[in-house]
């Protein structure tokens, strides 16, 4: 593989499958833009990180994917700065566990905005420019739950359900302009956003951290073990080489065999 030419954007990218992805796109010779939050010093340490393995600058946005406004802002940003995007990762994400009577509406209407407007957003601005340079690779990061369910998550698993039908939709749209979109469905990776759920499951069920580990998060996996994050970066470099062209308008799990049950 070699993407050396080839600009990408990364959404939510400065921590977790996002850096990951960054990571192996970098390693594979991308420009890229990354995206997300997080303690200053900690970005510009994996800017250089990037930058040392692609030979190229990296830069960052701090675009708040839950406005509309940001997003096109940061779209525009990567027209001018990067002449356009040629790989899309749509990988940006938040969870809320709640109930549906007592889900704030708020707090829906914001999860939807990151997960499924922007995506939408973004492929909307720089498919005219694959299209002319008769190349493109959109990816998102789904989930396991964009295949399955599990309580009080109604809005991530929403959210992820209609991610899938983007990409299986655009998958057939584009099918004939050199451009491929498709969805990745990790199951449980080894991320903060999982990390940050065994404290509350722990009081909440009255268990210690290896039975939530054993018997909560990992019970329906046949592997009996987390997702790295840097397998769903090696996965998301394949789907972007030549080698990949033919997938398209595909949800492909990456889960240890979850959703296989």
């Amino acid at each position: 593989m070699n993407l050396k030419g080839k600009t990408a954007l990364v959404t939510g990218s400065t921590s977790g499958i996002g850096a990951a992805c960054a990571m192996a796109l970098a390693e594979q010779g991308a420009t890229l833009m990354i995206n997300g939050f997080g303690e200053a010093e900690a970005i510009a340490a994996l800017q250089a990180e990037l930058s040392a393995k692609s030979g190229a600058p990296v830069l960052h946005s701090d675009a708040d994917l839950s406005d509309g406004a940001a997003v096109q802002a940061l779209a525009d940003r990567c027209l001018k700065e990067l002449g356009g995007i040629d790989i899309l990762v749509n990988n940006a994400g938040i969870q809320h566990v709640c109930p549906v009577e007592d889900f704030p509406i708020d707090m829906w209407r914001k999860m939807q905005a990151i997960m499924v407007d922007a995506p939408f957003l973004l492929c909307r601005a720089f498919v005219p420019g694959m299209k002319d340079r008769g190349w493109g690779r959109i990816l998102a990061t789904a989930s396991a739950h964009g295949s399955v369910a599990s309580p009080n998550k109604s809005s991530y698993i929403a959210a992820k359900h209609a991610v899938v039908g983007l990409m299986r939709a655009l998958g057939v749209e584009l099918a004939q302009t050199g451009i491929t979109a498709n969805a990745i469905s990790p199951g449980y990776v080894w991320t903060p956003l999982v990390e940050n759920q065994i404290p509350d499951t722990m009081r909440t069920r009255n268990m210690s951290r290896d039975q939530v580990i054993n018997d909560v998060l990992l019970a329906a996996i046949p592997q009996r073990k987390f997702v790295m994050p840097d397998q769903v970066g090696a996965f998301v470099a394949f789907l972007c080489s030549d080698a990949a062209s033919a997938i398209t308008g595909a949800n492909l799990a990456v889960d240890g065999g979850w959703t296989a049950q």
